[in-house]
């Protein structure tokens, strides 16, 4: 039972500084939100810019329930300029890479696995399919019950496992995220070009749900969990600091 909430984040970056803010978020942002908050890193994926917009970074944070993301909130607001003056100089930095971005929170299906059962799976892929969809109101756990239960029975098939699924809070029960474990370039241009050509496998008994779904293609950071089966740690605080 995944009893966790998610920050997501879409963030914009500046000129080519992609990697620089990659590695500020994992190497010198995630440790410090480890030991302060209990915050830990689910991942970090540069977007396929052929796929969306560009030069984009997709972060998702995992957080210790509700009561866990209002102690981060209270930690990190509860100051005059709503920042905390312990990351004064990582947000100088950050400022510098990034433009600003779009955040969610998000709350997971139950059965969806934390990034710490999944490290210890050793789940990972060379590609991520990354989806937003927007389903009818009221239906999103409706939504998300079918999607595991099709994602399972089709990944013997194709591949791809669907490592996410999530509702985002705070709205009409109305969106869902989904996050899919791709294990090769291959079997990520098998799949699309079944779908493009009409012959869907992906969540097919879901259509009568679905209002719009939106998916792009993601590339995970070098720190990132899934990559490293790790959460980023102070020794990999090389190259870029604050």
């Amino acid at each position: 039972m995944n009893e966790k909430v998610y920050i997501h984040e879409f963030i914009d970056i500046t000129k080519q500084n992609r990697a620089r803010y990659m590695h500020h978020m994992a190497a010198n942002w995630s440790p410090l939100a480890q030991q302060k908050r209990g915050q830990l890193c689910y991942g970090i994926w540069g977007a396929v810019g052929s796929t969306g917009r560009w030069p984009q970074v997709v972060n998702i944070w995992e957080e210790d329930g509700f009561d866990g993301l209002a102690s981060s909130f209270r930690h990190e607001l509860g100051h005059a300029d709503l920042q905390d003056p312990d990351l004064a100089k990582w947000w100088a930095g950050a400022a510098e890479l990034r433009l600003g971005g779009f955040d969610r929170i998000l709350v997971p299906h139950p059965d969806t696995l934390t990034i710490s059962e999944l490290c210890q799976e050793g789940v990972g892929g060379e590609v991520y399919a990354h989806e937003l969809v927007q389903v009818e109101p009221g239906t999103a756990r409706c939504f998300l019950d079918i999607a595991l239960a099709d994602a399972y029975a089709g990944h013997h098939t194709h591949g791809w496992r669907l490592a996410g699924a999530w509702a985002t809070a705070m709205r009409d029960n109305e969106e869902c995220v989904l996050l899919w474990v791709i294990p090769s370039w291959d079997a990520w241009a098998a799949v699309e070009a079944d779908e493009s050509a009409g012959r869907p496998r992906l969540l097919s008994r879901t259509t009568g749900l679905v209002r719009q779904r939106r998916r792009i293609l993601l590339v995970d950071a070098p720190l990132s969990p899934f990559r490293t089966g790790r959460q980023p740690s102070e020794s990999d605080r090389t190259g870029w600091q604050d």
